[in-house]
């Protein structure tokens, strides 16, 4: 291992370079001295690799082919939504007139990226039902504190001190992160036997301190609340208000929305739904809509058009909640966003939310007599299964997973929902073809063949990696980030 990192990593030598400097177009009358105070300056030259161009290029090359992305492969990682990136929206992303403007230019100079906001703002909040959005919020956790915030300072306005935000069991956990990073509370309430909110518990759980109620609809579990207008009369009769996770909008998009089922607040994963790009990190782009009760709390600025069609930003009132993002949120994503939307317009966003639909139920219709299928029928946009019936042979999920590596495959998500016991959850998206599909299948059956045949196949995967197994709560606890250890 020491001395495969060293070959990849180790490479500067004295005296190779891979650039050349432009000239300096600081006048020589302006010295550095004068132009940076003395304090902010280095006594010693910063220590450089000294790398040629090749080895660069054949360096980042290197590394590039070891990650796995939705270029290179499928990616049915549930609930996450890891679908292709158009490359229609990068050319886009890229026009000088969007790629080298500064937030901070004068109003009249971005006209054209003030209006493609404004246009994204009323695209999202028509196709979510809501009456108002902001974009600043940089993912979807970033708009659900956002969203609760919001929800905060409205009943507090009201004179309410409401501290208790409701969850179901199979939530995402951002949702009571984010709750508790908004300074409230969460209660959890149990699931029915057939995955959805237990309306019982849920009457149980309001009171006179509800703030909000967290959902997520189609659910984490790829079921649909088909009693969502009761749980909003029950959320609302209490005097909370109702919050949608955005996440699993690749359902419904363009056959149903948020505010139509009584939800007052919705943040959407742009880097999911709208197939911007997702994973490494970032950029994201969570936009936050809310109901005209909320619209005094928005983060600002916002966008708004001028009566004479001229576009600016607007900071609202003394209500608002302040800006959560620096700038006007992440433009580029936002950019991309848009011209996903554009280029399907409402038509072809049903169609995508239908195919995602039919590519899961046939999916969870193939695997169905090879791993336990804890709630039949038909799912949304993904579904979950177990593995358990494989323990019987020593072969738990982590292994299966492991296997899949081995075939090419990202695995899905695993052990979630903790509400299922061995869980898979797997989300295809609308994005891939029947050929890759079953393709995906047929290497599952594979791997339960192989796990009732020969067993220690899969429970010693991957075999075909750089890297075999990690010890994964050492790597967790203690993560090695120099490249020279062993």
């Amino acid at each position: 291992m020491k001395l495969e990192q060293s070959l990849i990593f180790e490479l500067s030598r004295p005296g190779r370079s891979a650039y050349s400097l432009p000239l300096c177009d600081v006048p020589q009358e302006e010295t550095l001295e004068s132009l940076i105070p003395s304090g902010l300056l280095r006594s010693d030259p910063v220590v450089l690799p000294e790398v040629s161009e090749v080895d660069v290029i054949r360096h980042y090359t290197s590394l590039s082919r070891r990650n796995f992305g939705v270029d290179n492969g499928f990616y049915p990682l549930g609930s996450c939504t890891m679908k292709y990136n158009p490359k229609i929206n990068e050319d886009v992303a890229r026009f000088s007139g969007l790629a080298k403007i500064h937030p901070y230019q004068p109003e009249e100079s971005i006209q054209g990226a003030l209006e493609l906001m404004y246009t994204l703002q009323n695209d999202l909040s028509a196709l979510t039902g809501m009456d108002a959005v902001s974009l600043q919020p940089a993912a979807g956790a970033h708009g659900e504190w956002t969203g609760l915030m919001m929800i905060r300072a409205y009943h507090e306005s009201r004179g309410e001190t409401r501290t208790k935000v409701i969850v179901p069991d199979s939530s995402h956990g951002t949702n009571p992160a984010s709750a508790s990073a908004a300074g409230l509370e969460t209660i959890t309430i149990p699931s029915t036997d057939k995955g959805m909110v237990d309306l019982e518990a849920l009457r149980a759980a309001v009171g006179s301190d509800t703030a909000a109620l967290m959902l997520t609809n189609p659910s984490t579990l790829g079921l649909f609340e088909t009693q969502i207008v009761e749980i909003a009369e029950i959320v609302h009769e209490a005097g909370g208000l109702l919050y949608y996770d955005g996440a699993n909008s690749n359902a419904i998009m363009g056959i149903t929305r948020p505010g139509d089922m009584g939800f007052d607040v919705v943040h959407l994963n742009l880097h999911k739904t709208m197939s911007t790009p997702h994973g490494g990190g970032g950029p994201g782009a969570g936009p936050v809509g809310v109901k005209s009760i909320l619209i005094p709390f928005l983060p600002q600025p916002t966008v708004v058009k001028n009566e004479d069609n001229s576009f600016s930003l607007d900071f609202g009132g003394p209500e608002s909640i302040g800006r959560v993002k620096a700038f006007y949120g992440n433009f580029g994503i936002l950019v991309r966003a848009y011209t996903y939307i554009r280029t399907y317009g409402p038509n072809g966003l049903r169609e995508v939310s239908e195919n995602a639909v039919l590519n899961a139920n046939y999916m969870m219709h193939r695997l169905a007599p090879y791993f336990e299928i804890p709630y039949p029928g038909v799912c949304k946009h993904e579904f979950v299964m177990s593995g358990k019936n494989l323990k019987q042979y020593g072969v738990r999920t982590l292994d299966v997973a492991k296997r899949l590596l081995d075939f090419g495959y990202h695995p899905p998500t695993v052990y979630f929902p903790l509400t299922v016991e061995e869980c898979m959850m797997i989300e295809p998206t609308e994005t891939e073809s029947k050929e890759t599909l079953d393709g995906f299948i047929d290497t599952m059956i594979q791997i339960v063949k192989e796990a009732q045949e020969t067993p220690e196949v899969v429970i010693n995967a991957p075999h075909t990696t750089e890297i075999s197994r990690l010890d994964e709560t050492q790597a967790a606890r203690k993560p090695v980030l120099n490249c020279s250890c062993g």
